[in-house]
């Protein structure tokens, strides 16, 4: 630390008003930046922000950048031409755009612009508050957030408030919830427009859970109700488009009953009125309902379920569940839901040494409430196997397979009609990986076989399919020069009644990476598709070529070419036609990325400046760009000395 002598010190009246000077620019800096966040917050509120973040803790926002705005600007221009013509489009096409973002704290707001020869838009931030801010566990949800719940209760976002709590670290405890806000805007016609859409009532719901326990073992129960506001649409439609309201009590909860075995439960009631102008049932039995929920006789109480139990004996385990949702339950917290089935399943897996082995068996059947004309009963199984050799080649393989039948119910089933379907499914894929300091090498196979089979007695196989696809793909990679191949084949055989299909697919890449910094990158491909299908064929040669080139990291520009034979060939009953023809296409693009301002805090602690200022429009960023030009011209002139030395002859 530098000393100084105070009673050598001499106060002159040059001294005096070089200090009055620096603190006025003090004065002056403080003042600029506090009008700076004072015009930062003055333009959220006049531009319209969308303040749509997900959870962030409010404890750590201060510790954002203030101001960050960003943006690019480029443009795409092509050229196309084609042997058939092109009455549709102009051949030449151009477009021209610009996004800017600017990020204040955290909250980003996002403006882009966009024409081309066809349209003209432009999108900008619009004024809506959808935040979820925390706090020492607590998350605050504001405007069209969602929460989770039971997935028989709750599921939908909301438009409104919300709060929960969690203790902070997620290791169990109490957890909270409640959430009040609009589930659906109304949408309303007038009775002399003429429209096919169905007007709908805005809907309001609110929702709370509690819970307790960890990972292991926890408790949660649920609670959600939702009503149609009926004044909400013209009183024209309250006859012909019912209100609806309901409620849902929701138990979930896990028990680790011993260390390998685990159940877990998910229950649900859904009291639903599917016309809240019903009249009120007035008996003891709805009198315990009173000032909860009025049950009319447009209600109805339904119950969805399932139970999983879960043993882990290393290296098996394993799962059972069953799953039952009764016919006609509902909740208006959920956007979809199939009822009127239950379902059994059983899944295992184990591993022993490199190999994994797994499998599946489900059953599920309809018509719960025996009403339905019919009964249908599906059978969903399948095995999977993995094994790993070394870390250089693995194979998978798999096997799918569906069983579809009806039975009777109302009605009996006709046997010549009854649905009987069967669908397989196999596959296998091995992959092959090595590199070296010069080469890599990567080799993967694949292969499919499935058949899709109508066990009907009257089908006559009409509706059968058997395909087989089998695709195999090389990569090479020359790693001093930065130069990668490709080559691939396909071919997919597609058999049915009366119909043959068969594709083939060769095709060839390569691509390479120029200049010191490697900013310049090539690439070229050649396809050949050959397309055939009982009286007629299609064969396609194709191929492009693009360039890519970054100058100075923000600069981008891109030229790419392609070129498509093709010849079709239709045989009919006079003979034959073709139709022979050609697609070509260029595109030149650009696209210019920068930073237009920033303040940043500084990484660095001990720095004396708390924030940091940029501009690629400011001289210091000039300045580090002729700094890094100078590097690397002295970085050649050193490379160019040290060849010459090491080619000089030798005295």
């Amino acid at each position: 630390m530098r000393k100084v002598n105070y009673k050598n010190l001499i106060i002159t009246q040059e001294s005096v008003s070089i200090y009055k000077i620096k603190t006025a620019k003090t004065v002056q800096n403080m003042k600029m930046r506090l009008k700076l966040r004072q015009a930062i917050i003055a333009a959220l509120l006049v531009m319209g922000v969308t303040f749509n973040a997900s959870a962030f803790d409010i404890a750590t926002i201060a510790q954002s950048d203030p101001l960050v705005i960003t943006g690019s600007v480029g443009t795409q221009n092509t050229y196309y031409h084609s042997s058939s013509g092109s009455g549709y489009s102009s051949p030449f096409s151009s477009s021209i755009y610009a996004n800017i973002n600017i990020n204040v704290y955290g909250i980003a707001m996002p403006f882009s612009f966009y024409y081309n020869t066809d349209n003209v838009s432009f999108s900008h931030p619009q004024f809506s508050f959808n935040i979820s801010p925390t706090y020492k566990g607590f998350t605050l949800h504001l405007g069209k957030r969602s929460m989770q719940f039971s997935n028989y209760v709750f599921n939908i976002p909301f438009n409104g408030i919300g709060l929960e709590y969690q203790r902070p670290g997620g290791n169990g405890g109490l957890r909270l919830g409640a959430f009040y806000g609009t589930l659906k805007n109304a949408i309303n016609y007038s009775p002399d427009e003429v429209s096919v859409a169905t007007p709908a009532y805005r809907r309001t719901g609110w929702g709370f859970k509690v819970g307790y326990g960890s990972s292991k073992n926890y408790f949660d129960f649920y609670l959600f109700r939702a009503q149609d506001h009926q004044t909400s649409i013209d009183e024209y439609w309250w006859d012909r488009v019912t209100a609806q309201e309901n409620i849902v009590l929701g138990l979930k909860g896990r028990w680790q009953i011993a260390k390998p075995l685990a159940l877990t439960a998910n229950v649900a009631a859904s009291i639903f009125s599917t016309d809240m102008t019903a009249q009120k049932v007035e008996s003891e039995e709805t009198e315990k309902w009173d000032g909860i929920y009025d049950v009319r006789y447009s209600s109805m109480m339904r119950w969805a379920g399932d139970v999983n139990l879960t043993a882990n004996f290393k290296p098996i385990s394993f799962a059972l569940t069953y799953k039952m949702v009764q016919p006609d339950y509902m909740s208006l917290g959920v956007s979809y839901m199939s009822n009127n089935y239950h379902s059994l399943g059983l899944s295992a897996n184990t591993r022993i040494g490199k190999l994994n082995l797994g499998g599946n068996f489900s059953a599920q059947s309809d018509n719960l409430s025996n009403e339905q004309l019919y009964t249908t009963k599906g059978f969903v199984y399948s095995a999977n196997a993995s094994y790993a050799i070394n870390n250089k080649f693995n194979v998978t393989a798999g096997y799918n397979g569906y069983l579809q039948r009806q039975y009777d119910g109302v009605a009996k089933v006709n046997d010549t009609t009854r649905i009987n379907r069967r669908m397989n499914s196999f596959t296998i894929t091995p992959n092959f990986n090595t590199a070296s300091d010069l080469l890599a090498h990567s080799v993967s196979l694949s292969g499919n076989y499935s058949e899709n089979k109508d066990l009907s007695l009257i089908s006559e196989g009409k509706s059968d399919v058997k395909t087989m696809a089998v695709g195999a793909n090389y990569s090479l990679t020359v790693l001093p020069i930065e130069t990668s191949f490709g080559l691939s084949y396909s071919l997919q055989n597609s058999d049915g009644y009366d119909t043959k299909y068969t594709t083939n697919v060769y095709s060839f890449s390569a691509s390479k990476a120029l200049l010191k910094d490697k900013n310049l990158t090539l690439s070229a491909a050649i396809s050949l598709v050959d397309n055939r299908m009982d009286v007629s064929k299609n064969l396609s040669v194709g191929g492009n070529l693009s360039a890519g080139y970054t100058l100075a990291g923000v600069h981008n520009f891109s030229l790419s070419a392609s070129y498509n034979k093709y010849a079709n060939t239709n045989f009919v009953a006079e003979g034959y036609s073709r139709d022979n023809g050609y697609d070509l296409s260029c595109s030149l693009s650009y696209n210019y990325s920068f930073t237009a301002f920033s303040i940043t805090r500084n990484k660095d602690k001990n720095a004396k400046k708390k924030y940091e200022y940029y501009s690629d429009w400011s001289k210091t960023a000039r300045r580090e760009r002729e700094m890094k030009a100078f590097q690397e011209l002295k970085n050649d002139d050193n490379t160019q000395q040290r060849n010459n030395s090491i080619n000089a002859p030798k005295l």
